[in-house]
């Protein structure tokens, strides 16, 4: 898992290439573990107006890596990131295998090809 999650957040602002799908699981469950812990111990703890200013910083800090993990998974099925648009797809992806061999977003995560270098022949 951890490794995953940090992985996700090291390529926050990369929208090429692919994401597995166990890289996408993870981190949303991270996410939602977080999010629920912090309403939750929040709730207890924190004044409400601290409370929502909390929440509003994790909600940043985890849009921009969802955002990204999205559009590699649907990399990942061979598919554009503008499908991240349609409201049920993140939930297909979720359940969806991705391509076995290479396409055109690049090679398999879970079987790369050591050959292939993404810095020299990137998505197209």
């Amino acid at each position: 898992m951890k490794q995953h999650v940090i992985t996700v957040f090291k390529k926050s602002t990369d929208f090429n290439g692919r994401a597995s799908r166990a890289e996408f699981w993870w981190f949303f469950l991270f996410n939602l573990i977080v999010s629920w812990g912090i309403s939750f111990a929040g709730a207890f703890v924190l004044p409400a107006a601290l409370l929502s200013i909390v929440s509003l910083v994790v909600t940043l800090v985890f849009i921009l890596p969802g955002v990204a993990v999205m559009i590699r998974r649907a990399h990942d099925v061979n598919k554009s990131g503008w499908y991240m648009l349609i409201p049920i797809y993140g939930l297909i992806l979720a359940v969806t295998q991705g391509d076995q061999s290479e396409n055109k977003y690049g090679p398999d995560p879970y079987n790369p090809d050591p050959s292939f270098d993404f810095e020299r022949n990137p998505a197209k």
